[in-house]
């Protein structure tokens, strides 16, 4: 179910968060922080403002939101504790039908990378596969912690964008 852009621009600040708190994984801060700026003219207007929030937050709030982030492929995706997001995301890669070998080497990878950057690593999934995710994962692993973190945030841009393009109609 789409929402038009009409509606979202002139609802309630609660339902505004209500149904846009979700595009930025369990941080629900991301919506509140533009729902005064309305009314926005385009999907894309909106999602400049919601990573704009996101660059003007301190390290703690962009640390949170992404360590918000399930790991890819991990035990919250086993256990059936992922968002509606999440799943349909990581299943539109495949990440749901892993041999047993390839879920081992994303364990391992994502065990990696968190003690490495101390957050999981996060890419925008749609329009990879289980083998361009697993290249990514092994190219990024060799970042810096700084480039790491500005690259989580893009991946976070991309995937709030994906997101408001589903859930949105101008």
């Amino acid at each position: 179910m789409t929402l038009p852009l009409s509606t979202l621009n002139t609802c309630s600040d609660s339902e505004f968060v209500a149904a846009l708190g979700a595009i930025f994984e369990h941080s629900p801060w991301v919506a509140e922080a533009v729902s005064g700026m309305r009314p926005f003219a385009s999907i894309e207007a909106l999602h400049a403002a919601m990573v704009s929030a996101v660059d003007d937050a301190d390290e703690g709030a962009q640390l949170a939101l992404i360590r918000a982030h399930p790991d890819l492929a991990g035990k919250a995706a086993l256990a059936g504790e992922l968002t509606a997001e999440s799943t349909s995301e990581q299943k539109g890669a495949g990440l749901d039908r892993l041999t047993g070998e390839e879920f081992t080497r994303f364990h391992t990878l994502n065990d990696a990378y968190k003690q490495k950057f101390g957050f999981p690593f996060i890419l925008a999934v749609r329009g990879h596969d289980k083998h361009s995710i697993l290249d990514a994962f092994e190219r990024r692993l060799e970042n810096s912690q700084p480039d790491e973190k500005s690259e989580a945030l893009a991946q976070i841009a991309q995937i709030g964008s994906f997101r408001l393009h589903d859930l949105i109609e101008e």
